[in-house]
């Protein structure tokens, strides 16, 4: 009797178990792909053919001043040890001074991510909204004018440099028609009036309660985020197609229209409902793609954000601002995968 009410005990508490086994291999996978990042980072950050000690005292300072700054960075000691006094620093959010700026790395990627997270979320929602419509569209009329269509839209997309698209949106839509405001997140007029709240214009304007500063901030942002939104468009079109062209040729779906089953239901319902669990990770692919690849168009359009910050410090010899730049957007990457895991589960039963 004792024997069997142990075993009972044992077989209740086996889900908890499987979560916490879960949930530590999770963890467990998280901790070693960012050693592994911040390996990467640092080894890059010794190898680069820039000298951080010139960088801080300047060309013309003396062997003394070159030796005291070299010692107070502690690049006089084993190149092991500086490892683990830049993980020590890292995990307790420590990325050093930015030689550029004079402030703490945190602070300025504090100050610079949310230009970076606003613009990538508006691009990535412009792609979700346009490009899964356009892909199940295409899958639907295969080999069809409308099909063709679609792929040359991904097609230019994928082939389209986005420094040239970024210079022609620019020329056309700013200098010579007027429709949108140019660089910059706001014109000069509206900068430093409301709260700095979240970081992102468009929210802490509407917190703020102030439309023009609004409708100016949407006036900056609608086209580098619709330049970062066709190329997330290019790509969530054609894996949307290939996703939906495998469902559609599936003999359930023969069976559902056999059934007499609405071709909306048999698209949106059936088909579209089992590639939903592909989608989401190659919407969290795009959204960590647009994050640490809109380097070209925040330095076109002179956006604020992190991947600006990153290409200014890198030409400014501030390894710092490099190194931890990179920390946190590998970081972002590596969180978005963990979410669009959890996503699965929502979404998928069979991942429960």
């Amino acid at each position: 009797m004792a024997l069997a009410e142990t075993q009972g005990k044992g077989r209740r508490r086996s889900p908890l178990f499987g979560l916490a086994k879960k949930g530590g291999a999770t963890v467990a996978t998280v901790l070693v792909t960012m050693l592994g990042l911040l390996l990467v980072t640092f080894i890059i950050g010794r190898v680069m053919p820039l000298d951080p000690v010139l960088s801080i005292v300047g060309e013309r300072a003396t062997q003394e001043q070159y030796d005291a700054v070299y010692h107070q960075l502690g690049l006089d000691k084993p190149v092991i040890v500086q490892f683990f006094y830049y993980l020590r620093d890292v995990v307790q959010g420590n990325f050093g001074q930015s030689l550029r700026t004079g402030f703490p790395v945190a602070d300025d990627i504090v100050r610079v991510f949310p230009a970076t997270l606003e613009l990538a979320t508006l691009g990535t929602f412009l792609g979700v909204f346009l490009g899964v419509p356009l892909g199940v569209l295409a899958a639907v009329k295969r080999g069809t004018w409308i099909d063709q269509s679609a792929r040359v839209v991904a097609l230019i997309g994928y082939s389209m440099p986005v420094f040239w698209l970024a210079i022609l949106g620019l020329m056309v839509f700013y200098g010579q028609l007027g429709w949108v405001s140019g660089p910059g997140r706001l014109d000069i007029f509206y900068e430093d009036i409301i709260p700095p709240v979240t970081g992102m214009i468009l929210v802490d304007s509407l917190l703020a309660g102030d439309m023009d500063i609004f409708r100016n901030a949407v006036s900056h942002i609608i086209l580098p985020a619709s330049i970062l939104g066709y190329y997330s468009l290019a790509y969530i079109s054609r894996m949307t197609r290939s996703f939906m062209l495998e469902q559609l040729t599936a003999e359930y779906i023969t069976t559902a229209r056999v059934k007499g089953l609405s071709e909306w239901a048999v698209v949106w319902k059936h088909a579209f409902g089992n590639i939903k669990v592909p989608l989401i990770t190659v919407i969290a692919l795009s959204y960590a793609g647009l994050l640490e690849g809109s380097v070209l168009t925040e330095t076109i359009f002179a956006w604020d954000g992190i991947g600006k910050y990153i290409t200014i410090s890198l030409l400014s010899a501030d390894m710092n601002a490099v190194m931890g730049g990179t920390v946190v957007v590998g970081l972002v990457f590596v969180l978005l995968n963990i979410f669009a895991d959890l996503l699965y589960k929502f979404f998928d039963p069979r991942a429960k």
